[in-house]
């Protein structure tokens, strides 16, 4: 697959990881319950991994062209219009408050580990998207446009759990979309809820994102 030629190896085995147990899980809670309600759970991991998918290919892509060629810019496109749904899968955890599952515990455990994987595959994206940022320009830039990612991301989160629209509305009913995203720009106070949920989700991707960095960072000796 194209992302093992640019992905860190432990990020890589870290995904791999993740993805077989949660697929484990997913696997024993449909025999547990004799239900494929939460089939779902798939899907959204399938998602997920798009957008590393996208930027695996894009980081091979700008060895031989520039950021600014209109293929690089189509490719950014397409990798932040997916990008949302690598983290959207936090939202699943709504569906515990009416799950009829044998073993609330287990679909906890089950939402937490696609979550976590759907994250790691997200943040993965972004920061190689933001190494590619620092080799091209500064690093404050490349930390300015991480932060614009992530607000954009979580205002689309709240367009896809609350909304329900999807990454190929962009395509499908472009002007339904614009529609929704204009009218809260342009009347902000009257949709509250629409940004407060969209700065939880930011204080919620920044904080982590930032965690992560700071843990993997090398320790000087």
């Amino acid at each position: 697959m194209t992302y093992t030629i640019t992905m860190n190896a432990y990020v890589r085995r870290a995904l791999n990881s993740l993805t077989i147990g949660s697929l484990i899980l997913f696997v024993l809670r449909l025999f547990v319950n004799w239900s494929i309600d939460y089939w779902y759970l798939s899907w959204n991991l399938i998602l997920a991994f798009i957008p590393l998918f996208i930027m695996s290919y894009l980081v091979i892509w700008l060895k031989k062209h520039r950021m600014s060629h209109p293929g690089s810019i189509a490719l950014i496109f397409v990798w932040l219009s997916f990008l949302p749904n690598s983290f959207y899968i936090i939202t699943d955890y709504i569906h515990l408050l009416d799950t009829k599952s044998v073993s609330i515990m287990l679909d906890i455990i089950l939402i937490f580990l696609v979550t976590l994987t759907g994250l790691i595959a997200g943040f993965a994206s972004v920061h190689m998207f933001e190494k590619q940022l620092m080799k091209r320009y500064s690093q404050q830039l490349a930390r300015g446009a991480t932060i614009a990612i992530f607000l954009a991301s979580s205002f689309a989160i709240y367009l896809g759990r609350y909304l329900r629209w999807n990454t190929w509305d962009i395509v499908l009913n472009p002007a339904g979309l614009l529609f929704d995203v204009s009218d809260r720009l342009i009347n902000p106070t009257a949709y509250s809820f629409t940004f407060s949920t969209t700065a939880i989700f930011f204080v919620f991707l920044t904080l982590i994102y930032t965690a992560i960095l700071y843990t993997c960072k090398p320790v000087k000796k």
